[in-house]
């Protein structure tokens, strides 16, 4: 496994509240982060249908662009009473023409599992894949999973996304009844960054 060496990595997202988690995770092993809007990198369309895959795009595109080591992720929440989506599209079902509304996102995962005809409960996990790429071409993967199921209606403020909607197994809160910390330290993304651990050094 190829290592990661220095003390600032770039992550090519552009999405703040996750740039605050990755900075958060890296804090304690002396790695500083800078995030892809900082250096005024497009957003290069995810055009894979895997987590691994769009991951690749989003870190590839920003290594050679700035010819520095990148870290990217892709991440979402897979219910498996609608055939594993959102999926990959997890962002998407929130797009509307003036931004993200994950608020109706939550809606459409909800009123499509009622359509089913699926009895409760509604198994879901969400998943997340770290890619760190170098400018060579070289990246190395890393992966998380938490499993959990879709609840309604949603609970709790905290967290982003569908948190308020799912709940990991063996808790009794879902992930926005989390403080933010917390739930860091179980999440999917958490989970694949201990992996991430292993290629910076420990």
């Amino acid at each position: 496994m190829r290592r990661f060496t220095g003390n600032r990595l770039l992550v090519a997202t552009h999405n703040r509240g996750k740039l605050e988690e990755i900075a958060h995770l890296l804090e304690p092993h002396g790695i500083s982060v800078v995030g892809a809007a900082e250096m005024n990198l497009p957003e290069p369309p995810e055009t894979e249908d895997s987590f691994i895959g769009n991951a690749r795009i989003k870190a590839h595109a920003a290594a050679k662009a700035t010819g520095l080591p990148a870290l990217a992720d892709d991440s979402g929440l897979s219910v498996d009473a609608l055939g594993g989506a959102p999926g990959v599209h997890t962002a998407d079902w929130a797009e509307t023409g003036s931004g993200r509304d994950f608020g109706m996102a939550m809606e459409r995962v909800w009123r499509e599992l009622q359509a089913t005809g699926t009895p409760a409960p509604y198994s879901a996990r969400f998943s997340c894949t770290f890619v760190l790429a170098w400018p060579d071409g070289q990246d190395e993967v890393f992966v998380g999973e938490v499993p959990g199921r879709i609840i309604w209606p949603g609970r709790g403020d905290q967290g982003h996304g569908y948190d308020p909607i799912f709940q990991p197994d063996g808790f009794d809160v879902t992930f926005a009844q989390m403080d933010r910390w917390e739930k860091n330290r179980i999440s999917h993304r958490g989970r694949a960054f201990e992996n991430l651990v292993q290629a910076i050094g420990g």
